[in-house]
């Protein structure tokens, strides 16, 4: 349940800023009156986000079993390039996002009410895709329904009534720290998710090695204990994991948090051209 909440509350709030962007700007610039193009893109992008995971879930629904598995395994991996690339990204263009959205917001006034409504669907239907794909796997791998829905919901409701708070600036938050612990939070739940989905390619005899275990804790954690569930669902741990599990978690979680906390390189001072010729 903690996982998808800090799924729903970081790509929530993530598509809340950039909602709240949009019709900001378009409000401090006189152009209230644009609103409802932009209002019926960001209602096609939710649209689009929720009709993406009922087709997941359809189309597993509907396979075999190694099917299943093969399909959750490789969705799985997907989610998770998806997510470490979003990451990475938000660490990278935080700073000019909103300048950005701004010059397309500029360039989709002089277009017309469809360019405006176009902008806001793929600004924000990028984030409910990935956040879809994202959820899915992370629930799938969990083996529960309710609770990690119910989290994830609890995440996006909490992420809109931030968003609404900052729109109004009622309340400040430190969005560079708040990212920061939140992707850092997410690499952890990725490492999961990647591992869950070696497991489900060995179940569909893709990858070998599913009776090769690392370790077998299963008695000292069961699953079905309260602190067998808390880690499932926090860090999706399986107390049976096979070697290859451990691996790609492990080869996954050291290097991306590496990368993500090291600090960006700082750029080469101009020089001026009396400087160039004197070196």
């Amino acid at each position: 349940m903690f996982a998808t909440f800090l799924i729903g509350l970081r790509e929530g709030l993530e598509a809340s800023l950039v909602v709240g962007i949009l019709v900001a700007y378009l409000v401090q610039t006189g152009n209230r009156a644009r609103l409802a193009p932009v209002w019926g893109g960001i209602g096609l992008a939710v649209a689009l986000s929720l009709g993406f995971g009922a087709l997941l879930q359809f189309t597993s629904a509907q396979l075999s079993f190694r099917a299943q598995e093969a399909f959750g395994g490789f969705a799985s991996l997907l989610a998770v390039a998806f997510v470490t690339w979003m990451v990475f990204w938000m660490r990278r263009t935080a700073r000019s996002l909103k300048s950005e959205l701004h010059g397309r917001l500029d360039t989709a006034l002089t277009l017309g009410p469809l360019a405006l409504a176009l902008t806001a669907f793929v600004a924000v239907g990028r984030e409910g895709l990935e956040t879809a794909l994202f959820l899915w796997s992370a629930v799938s791998s969990t083996g529960q329904t309710v609770s990690p829905v119910v989290g994830a919901l609890l995440g996006l409701a909490t992420a809109v009534a931030l968003g609404y708070l900052l729109y109004r600036r009622a309340v400040h938050l430190n969005l560079k720290t708040f990212f920061t612990w939140t992707g850092a939070g997410l690499v952890v739940v990725a490492a999961g998710v990647l591992s869950y989905g070696v497991h489900d390619l060995q179940e569909a005899a893709i990858l070998p090695g599913l009776n090769t275990l690392a370790f077998d804790v299963s008695g000292a954690v069961p699953p079905s204990s309260w602190y067998g569930t808390l880690l499932k669902g926090v860090f999706n741990f399986s107390p049976r994991t096979s070697v290859l599990e451990a691996i790609a978690w492990v080869c996954y979680v050291v290097p991306v948090l590496y990368l993500f906390f090291r600090p960006a390189p700082a750029s080469a001072p101009t020089r001026t051209p009396g400087e160039r010729v004197a070196a």
